[in-house]
C-alpha cells in the first residue's frame, strides 16, 4: 500500500457550522457550456466558516450541488465516498494512506478519475478527467476538498478572502505582473517544496511557509521551534484523524518579501510530523488578495481594497 502525505483540511474541533446541503439536480441537456480547456471558468463566491474553511459550491459529473472546501494546502483534490457513488465515481488502482501533520496514516483512499468538475455553477466547467482520491472520513457535512491548483490548473488564479471571490487568468497570456510597491504588497517566488505544488514562501529569515487555506491557524509553527509558554490550547483534527494540538500565543511579525506583517495570530502545534512545515493560515492571511501565477511561479500577497 501506498503513503501519500497530505496537508488537507485541519478541523478545529468545535460545533459543526451547517453549510449548503447537497442536493441532486436533473441534468439539463441544452445548457451553454464553456470550453474549459481555452478559456479561463468564470468567477466564483465562497463562503468563509470559521471550523470549515473556504466553501463553495461544485458538481461531479453534473451532480450535484455539493460543498467543498478550497485549500491551497491540500497538494490534491479529495472527494467523498458518497459523492463518488452519487456522482457514477468508481476508485480504481492500489489503495494510499493518507497521513496529515501527525504523519500518521490511519485513513485510506483510492485513486479515481472526475470526468467533469463545475464550481460555482454547474456550466462553469473545469478542465475535465481530473485525478481526485476518494475516502471516507470527511465531516458531514463537507463533500469535499478542492486543491486550486490541481483543479483549476492551466490557469492562475486569484483568492480574494475579504471579499470572498475566486478568479481565474491565463497566465500564459496574461502574466501576473512581476513587480508589485510595497505600499500594496508583495510579489515572491512560488517555492514549490515537494512533490506536489502546493504555494510555499520564504519568509525573511529563510524559513519556507505554506499558505494554507485550508487550515484556520494563523503563524502556525511545530512547538520544537518555539518556546514553551504556558498558554490556554486547543484541539485540531488533521485529514488522518488525528489529533493535534494547538496553542494560540502571543502575535509575530514576519516579513514576506516587501511585506511586512504585523500581529500575526501565531500557534504553537504539538504532535506533528517531524519536519512539518510552517503554516500561514486564514487567521493570517484574510486581509489579503493572493494571486498563484503557475507560469511565472510567482505568488502575489496584496491587501484587498
Amino acid at each position: 500500500m501506498k503513503r501519500i502525505f497530505a496537508l488537507l483540511f485541519i478541523l478545529i474541533i468545535g460545533r459543526a457550522v451547517p453549510v449548503t446541503a447537497a442536493a441532486l439536480f436533473p441534468f439539463a441537456q441544452n445548457r451553454t457550456r464553456k470550453d474549459a480547456a481555452t478559456r479561463p471558468p468564470d468567477p466564483i463566491s465562497f463562503q468563509v466558516v470559521k471550523n470549515r474553511g473556504l466553501l463553495a459550491t461544485v458538481w461531479i459529473n453534473d451532480q450535484g450541488p455539493f460543498t467543498f472546501a478550497i485549500d491551497t494546502g491540500a497538494g490534491v483534490t479529495l472527494v467523498s465516498t458518497r459523492v463518488a457513488s452519487m456522482a457514477g465515481i468508481a476508485a480504481s488502482g492500489s489503495r494510499v494512506s493518507v497521513g496529515g501533520l501527525t504523519g500518521v496514516g490511519s485513513m485510506t483512499a483510492g485513486s479515481a478519475t472526475v470526468q467533469r468538475i463545475s464550481l460555482g455553477d454547474r456550466d462553469n466547467a473545469l478542465r475535465g478527467n481530473q485525478k481526485v482520491l476518494v475516502l471516507d472520513g470527511l465531516p458531514p457535512d463537507i463533500d469535499g476538498v478542492l486543491d486550486p491548483t490541481e483543479a483549476l490548473a492551466p490557469f492562475g488564479y486569484t483568492i480574494d478572502l475579504p471579499r470572498r471571490e475566486l478568479t481565474l487568468f491565463d497566465a500564459r497570456v496574461t502574466p501576473m505582473k512581476s513587480t508589485v510597491g510595497s505600499s500594496e504588497g508583495t510579489v515572491v517566488p512560488w517555492i514549490m517544496n515537494d512533490t506536489s505544488r502546493r504555494p510555499f514562501v520564504r519568509l525573511e529569515d529563510g524559513r519556507i511557509a505554506l499558505l494554507d487555506t485550508g487550515s484556520s491557524f494563523g503563524l502556525a509553527i511545530a512547538r520544537s521551534e518555539s518556546d514553551r509558554r504556558n498558554v490556554r490550547g486547543n484541539r485540531a483534527r488533521d485529514i488522518a484523524g488525528r489529533d493535534i494540538s494547538s496553542q494560540r500565543v502571543a502575535p509575530s511579525t514576519i516579513t514576506i518579501g516587501s511585506l511586512v506583517l504585523r500581529g500575526i495570530p501565531t500557534d504553537l502545534l504539538d504532535g506533528v510530523e517531524k519536519g512539518a512545515p510552517i503554516l500561514l493560515g486564514r487567521d493570517a492571511l484574510s486581509p489579503f488578495r493572493l494571486t498563484f501565477d503557475p507560469v511565472q511561479k510567482l505568488i502575489a500577497i496584496v491587501p484587498s481594497t
